[in-house]
């Protein structure tokens, strides 16, 4: 038995795991480093070959010339390029926080590689990335990101123009919001840190002979696990929230 496909099922096949492809090698929880690249593909094609019968007649068609091919895949894959990397950005807030964390707890000094961004950062904003990974596998957020490469299709049709004034200013957005969340998120420690270094301060004015910051020192680093203990639930709770305010804002 011989079986044929037809050409533009074929084109609407590579064009749409062109878009997917590219969402899902960029976005959080799907997209991770840690996650072979076998993976990745594998949930790609599924995930095309289970949406295309869904947007499939989002697509008019073989393309009557070269030129217009080439306009259709760039097109595609922009839009995945464009709304994974602003998914991807919302991750960078751990890494903030956490190393705004690890310089007020005396751990800036403890570092390793990042699992999921593949660069080497402090232990704690290493920790509360993979958590927040975690969490949105947890949380069933990963479900919201799979809605989002669906309503692509209706807010962002294939080939027609793409609203790149929009998208700068939609990353411009969540770049300043994310290092504005990272902030937020480490704010008690940033106010730890200054109550317990300017009692360390005066302290040592007052004893000049005690070697003040030697010994406190491992007080400052049990200080702050008991903080991080404490805040570490409300702060992810925090972060989920707005990974999912932000995240809904390209469903339709």
């Amino acid at each position: 038995m011989i079986v044929t496909v037809a050409p533009e099922t074929s084109f609407i096949f590579l064009m749409m795991f062109c878009r997917l492809g590219t969402m899902i090698m960029l976005m959080p929880a799907l997209g991770e480093i840690i996650i072979p690249a076998r993976i990745k593909l594998v949930v790609a094609l599924a995930l095309t070959a289970v949406m295309m019968p869904l947007v499939g007649d989002a697509y008019e068609g073989l393309p009557s010339t070269p030129l217009l091919l080439t306009w259709l895949v760039a097109s595609e894959f922009m839009v995945g390029l464009l709304i994974g990397a602003a998914a991807r950005l919302l991750m960078s807030a751990t890494q903030v926080a956490g190393t705004i964390i690890a310089f007020q707890t005396g751990l800036a000094f403890a570092q390793n590689v990042d699992p999921t961004q593949g660069i080497q950062s402090a232990l704690v904003g290493s920790f509360m990335a993979m958590l927040a990974v975690t969490m949105i596998f947890v949380t069933d957020l990963h479900h919201l990101l799979i809605a989002v490469m669906y309503d692509s299709y209706t807010l962002f049709k294939p080939g027609a123009a793409l609203p790149l004034g929009d998208f700068v200013q939609l990353v411009t957005g969540i770049v300043s919001g994310m290092f504005k969340l990272g902030v937020q998120l480490a704010a008690p420690f940033i106010v730890f840190g200054l109550v317990f270094y300017m009692g360390l301060g005066i302290l040592s004015r007052l004893m000049p002979q005690l070697q003040v910051f030697f010994i406190a020192l491992p007080a400052n680093i049990l200080l702050g696990f008991v903080l991080f203990m404490v805040l570490i639930g409300v702060m992810m709770s925090w972060f989920l929230g707005y990974f999912e305010e932000t995240i809904i804002q390209f469903t339709a």
